[in-house]
């Protein structure tokens, strides 16, 4: 008897355990606070639907056009359980640049619908219904059309550049390799069992529909043909500076460079001074 309420107590545990992982990695829509009015940046609302009709709440920033004129786009990418307000400092540094600018929250976070468990994957597929509305705006050169993501964002930003050939430039800032990896170290840093943590990452792969192998940055990397800057800080204990060595390897021939930020975290490589003289000698060079 005493064995069998051992069993039901490890049994209890171990459903406890596995519902706290769950709501570990769910996150909570927080709508913005500032916007680039805060900047003195003209812009406008608009909402435009995924591939599944939902509906994505963004920031078009544009370029006044002037005739005929057009300009590069560039697609911003917020971070797990955040919201677009993340990019208004890129907002800021780009708009003077003049690039037209699509920031939008993706499914699940801040103004945008909900639909189900949020994943790297809508992500990516959120990246190609905001390409889909640029097609459609007056100013765009749809030859010049480039994404910036952070951290999950980033990631789903590599990914969607191997899938999306109208991606020419895309700008992974504290990206990580493989999900499953990142997710299976963090598990293990709070000593959860290896072998609830692997049960876990199979619900996860049923719920989203796919496997981590298939959607995986380092998996997919080589196949895309945009010019693709990996961005990463030394400081960052989120996505550990490593990841960003296992994209770089994995890139093959594929045309990758390393931004490396001595002393930079997972939230504030924007911050570096060697930050944004990069990136904008990376995005002037078109094909």
């Amino acid at each position: 008897m005493i064995v069998l309420y051992i069993l039901i107590g490890l049994v209890v545990i171990l459903v406890v355990l596995f519902g706290m992982m769950i709501r570990g990695y769910s996150n909570s829509p927080r709508p913005h606070r500032s916007t680039p009015k805060n900047f003195d940046i003209p812009f406008a609302e608009v909402r435009f639907p995924t591939r599944n009709n939902c509906k994505l709440y963004g920031w078009w920033v544009h370029v006044k056009v002037e005739s005929n004129t057009v300009y590069p786009a560039i697609v911003l990418v917020h971070g797990w359980n955040r919201n677009l307000e993340r990019l208004l400092p890129y907002i800021d540094n780009l708009y003077s640049r003049r690039y037209n600018l699509l920031a939008f929250d993706s499914r699940n976070h801040g103004s945008s619908d909900e639909d189900g468990y949020s994943s790297m994957l809508k992500f990516a597929e959120d990246i190609f219904s905001a390409i889909d509305f640029l097609q459609g705006q007056p100013g765009v050169d749809k030859d010049k059309i480039g994404v910036i993501g952070l951290s999950i964002g980033g990631a789903a930003a590599i990914y969607a550049s191997a899938k999306d050939s109208r991606i020419k430039k895309a700008i992974a800032v504290g990206a990580f390799a493989n999900p499953y990896d990142l997710m299976f170290a963090e598990f293990e840093k709070r000593k959860v069992p290896s072998i609830l943590t692997k049960m876990f990452l199979k619900y996860v792969q049923f719920r989203i529909k796919t496997s981590f192998t298939e959607i995986a940055p380092a998996n997919n990397i080589k196949n895309s043909k945009a010019d693709i800057l990996i961005v990463h800080g030394t400081n960052d204990e989120i996505v550990p500076y490593e990841e960003a060595g296992k994209l770089l390897n994995a890139a093959g021939k594929a045309k990758v460079q390393l931004l490396t930020l001595p002393g930079s975290a997972h939230s504030n490589c924007h911050e570096h001074p060697a930050f944004w003289e990069e990136v904008e000698n990376f995005l002037e060079k078109w094909n």
